[in-house]
């Protein structure tokens, strides 16, 4: 990009001098001369100016005016990512966005635990540069972890995804089976804590039905992943019951669109017990023996699991007992 400013830049300070030059040398031309032979005659030259000084004039205007963005033909990556309201959420969703924003033909879609759109979401994705669809649904209160729950003990961000699937099949009967905005567009699940690399997009991009790559740091493991044989996803490599149906985590895998539209009761359990929320979804979907094998047939680590340190706030609430806290005003 800023190779591009610099050029256009050396462009137009190019125009500049040489309309700067034209336009002296006319003032000169208009001046008295005391030259006696001329190879033409002056108002030829000058006529001849005038059309180079206009010609210079249009493509100035041309350099300058703003182009159309090109249009692509990728398929659509749409990311479906859940969140809700906590100290470490803007910095969370900061990183993912400058990630995605290096993704070509990306559509966020954000969905809010909330019971409304919360202007620092809103806000922050108005200002992200990314093509985005902003959504929010409450998880009901009997469903949500309560202070001191491990984390495994209820299915989370379910109520979440199964909003993005809504708003997906709901764009996706809108715009047509055939058009860009879904033909061979692809459906992935990105949790907001994650760590993803650039090259699992490019991986996922053309996913048949459903694809799957090996999770780094999860599951009490270094990684989980499908094990292939003959090109095939034959088992899992697990540590926590691989007779599950799918025993994968959320961000190892993604589905076509045109398959999540044409199964549309396909969606996450709310109610599934532990580590099967995944296979819930899934097995309305696809079989072990359909999945696409990606990233060097599940041999690359390409997105893990990490979670950020719950911020320890002892000194802010001293300083609050002491009306000395923080500007509540300052967004963070």
């Amino acid at each position: 990009m800023r190779m591009k400013l610099k050029l256009k830049t050396v462009f137009v300070m190019y125009f500049m001098v040489s309309l700067i030059g034209l336009v002296y040398a006319l003032m000169q031309l208009g001046g008295r001369c005391d030259c006696a032979d001329h190879d033409r005659p002056k108002d030829q030259t000058i006529s001849h100016l005038h059309g180079e000084l206009n010609r210079l004039q249009e493509q100035l205007k041309k350099a300058m005016a703003p182009k159309a963005p090109k249009k692509s033909n990728l398929p659509t990556i749409y990311v479906v990512t859940p969140t809700y309201a906590r100290l470490v959420q803007k910095a969370e969703l900061t990183r993912l966005a400058q990630t995605f924003l290096h993704v070509p033909q990306l559509h966020w879609v954000l969905v809010e635990d909330s019971a409304h759109p919360t202007s620092l979401v809103r806000d922050f994705l108005a200002a992200s540069g990314l093509t985005y669809t902003h959504l929010h649904i409450l998880t009901p209160k009997d469903k949500k972890l309560q202070e001191g729950d491990p984390s495994w003990l209820k299915p989370r961000g379910a109520e979440q995804r199964n909003e993005g699937l809504r708003w997906l099949r709901e764009m996706g009967v809108a715009a047509g089976e055939k058009s860009p905005a879904v033909e061979n567009a692809v459906v992935y699940f990105a949790d907001d804590d994650n760590t993803y690399s650039l090259q699992l997009f490019e991986e996922m991009r053309y996913t048949q039905r459903v694809s799957v790559w090996p999770v780094g740091l999860v599951g009490g493991m270094r990684f989980e992943r499908p094990v292939v044989e003959g090109g095939k996803v034959v088992r899992f490599h697990t540590g926590w019951r691989p007779s599950r149906p799918f025993p994968i985590d959320m961000a190892g895998f993604a589905v076509s669109l045109r398959l999540v539209l044409a199964n549309p009761d396909a969606r996450f359990d709310g109610e599934a017990q532990m580590g099967y929320l995944e296979s819930s979804f899934l097995q309305n979907l696809v079989t072990m023996e359909e999945l696409e094998p990606k990233a060097d047939m599940c041999t690359k680590v390409l997105v893990w699991h990490t979670r950020t340190e719950k911020p320890k706030m002892k000194r802010e609430e001293a300083l609050q007992k002491q009306g000395l806290g923080s500007d509540p005003a300052v967004e963070v």
